[in-house]
């Protein structure tokens, strides 16, 4: 499996890029996540992104999540929704609280 500049590194950079994050903040998220780049815009970035902004978080706030925590963009969809849900429900939906929702692990 390999990456194409043009068809994937490029544009997955210039998302990041688009949805707020800084030149350092998506230099940072690719060297400690470089498997961001291998995942599909249309089908897993984009839909994610929608997502979290219909939970009500700001660009501005999921690139801040992103840049802290790129293994965020991972995740299933189903997890990010049900990780949002709980902390929606307890009045916790924050992007402090998001990020550190999004780093604990499933164990009990």
């Amino acid at each position: 499996l390999g990456y194409s500049l043009e068809g994937n590194l490029k544009p997955t950079v210039q998302w990041l890029s688009a949805v707020g994050m800084s030149d350092s903040q998506v230099a940072h998220a690719i060297t400690s996540f470089p498997q961001l780049l291998g995942y599909s815009l249309e089908d897993n970035l984009k839909p994610k992104l929608q997502m979290l902004q219909e939970r009500g978080f700001a660009e501005s706030q999921i690139a801040s999540c992103i840049s802290k925590f790129p293994q965020l963009l991972s995740y299933s969809a189903t997890r990010l929704e049900h990780r949002t849900q709980i902390l929606d429900a307890r009045g916790l939906l924050t992007e402090r609280e998001l990020c550190y929702a999004m780093a604990l692990t499933d164990a009990k």
